[in-house]
């Protein structure tokens, strides 16, 4: 893909309604012309150098047997061996994949990991699915990707609707198709299987440690900062937590039935104690608004932890914090990055707030390779310095270069994919 041909298809598609693979590939080749590098770096790294798809029979609890798909993408091994999570939701498909897997590159990139991106997904919906169907499935897509996964080849994690239980039942799988127990495997497990303390916070720590250098930068201090957090599942429910513990005032919530708002504050801890293992709470309550309409609410710190494209052209202007940290996946579109900057709004991109979750990953697949296990405190404080110093290296490279953040980032996170490219002989 060209520059004409990007520039051409943002025309028609008005860049709003780009999928997440497009976009993605417009931010890389922005930050490759920033950086002066040639077109050879874009053809490399403008799709995953792997993808494969699966399908998966399934024994039902009824008896019958049920074919799911699924999908494996690794973007780039040339730094190292890939990395990323599994996610399980009915509308996942392959050019979600495999734009996740980009972005994978680009937190392991910025966190300056031994790692290259992969994403994994099945389309299904584990709300309707019995413990029983959940783990032949999770067992059933580790024997379909075998033979393209390990701890020296690619290593999966938690994603979207998935966990330490799934991870679990995904380790034991892979344990016995290779006969050895091989914990660098699979990161995200249970602690008694080999997992890191810390590990299933992590992506939400890296946020919120994102939010604090976000607010010093803005001069804003969190005791008494106004927050939503779109989104109350793992990442945001813990962002959440975090938030109220350094003294802020959690204004507004939500799920994917709708949102609370109230501008004295809301009763997090009840909430918490209220949510069910998928993050739901609103339909406890009446009076509720829209994941929409919560966007435009007046708080200093807005964090949208939910779904992709939520901040667009169409509601851009309409949103009145000062400070956006993207904690889910691809939340706000190219032109909403634009108006948003433009604005004077800083806007903490996805591939950076939410590297905390792989860095983590990375700590847990070093604690298997040598045996030997960090407690919490170290694995926080070591969390907290590679946050800390990627925070700081892309704002700085963002001033220097005039650009937003995202693209900052993203300039930041292909730089060591493109060298290893270049002594590899691939570019």
């Amino acid at each position: 893909m060209r520059k004409n041909e990007i520039t051409n298809r943002v025309a028609e598609n008005d860049n709003e309604t780009l999928n997440l693979l497009t976009s993605t590939q417009i931010v890389i080749h922005d930050a490759l012309t920033k950086l002066g590098l040639n077109r050879d770096a874009f053809e490399l790294l403008k799709e995953p150098l792997r993808v494969l798809q699966v399908r998966i029979p399934v024994r039902m609890d009824d008896g019958s047997v049920k074919v799911f798909s699924g999908f494996r993408a690794q973007h780039n091994d040339s730094v190292g061996p890939t990395i990323g999570g599994i996610r399980f939701h009915p509308k996942v498909n392959e050019d979600e994949v495999k734009a996740l897997a980009m972005w994978m590159s680009m937190k392991c990139g910025i966190a300056d990991l031994p790692f290259g991106g992969g994403k994994g997904g099945i389309i299904c919906n584990p709300r309707t699915l019995s413990f029983g169907e959940l783990e032949r499935l999770s067992r059933g897509y580790v024997r379909s990707i075998s033979q393209i996964v390990g701890p020296t080849k690619d290593i999966p994690a938690p994603d979207m609707y998935t966990n330490s239980q799934i991870m679990a039942w995904m380790f034991d799988e892979y344990s016995r198709l290779r006969k050895f127990d091989s914990p660098g495997f699979i990161t995200g497990k249970p602690l008694v299987l080999g997992g890191s303390e810390g590990r299933e916070e992590a992506g939400a720590l890296g946020a919120a440690i994102c939010i604090e250098e976000a607010a010093k930068i803005k001069g804003i201090p969190l005791k008494g900062a106004r927050v939503i957090v779109q989104g109350f599942g793992n990442a945001g429910s813990y962002i959440a937590k975090f938030m109220l513990q350094s003294g802020a005032i959690i204004v507004g919530i939500s799920d994917v039935y709708g949102a609370l708002y109230d501008p004295d504050g809301l009763n997090i801890e009840y909430l918490l104690s209220r949510r069910d293992s998928f993050g739901t709470v609103t339909t406890l309550f009446e009076g509720t608004i829209t994941n929409e309409e919560l966007l435009e609410q007046e708080c200093d710190i807005l964090v949208p932890a939910a779904v992709s494209n939520q901040i667009s052209a169409k509601n851009a202007q309409n949103i009145k914090a000062r400070i956006v940290v993207e904690a889910a996946n691809g939340p706000t579109t190219i032109e909403g990055t634009r108006i948003l900057s433009e604005r004077g709004i800083l806007l903490v991109p996805d591939v950076l707030a939410g590297s905390g979750g792989v860095t983590v990953s990375y700590f847990e697949w070093v604690q298997n390779t040598q045996g030997y296990y960090w407690d919490e405190k170290e694995v926080k404080e070591k969390l907290r310095k590679k946050m800390v110093k990627a925070f700081h290296q892309i704002y700085e490279l963002s001033k220097i270069s005039n650009v937003n953040l995202r693209t900052a980032a993203y300039m930041v996170g292909v730089r060591k994919m493109v060298e290893a490219s270049e002594y590899r002989g691939w570019i």
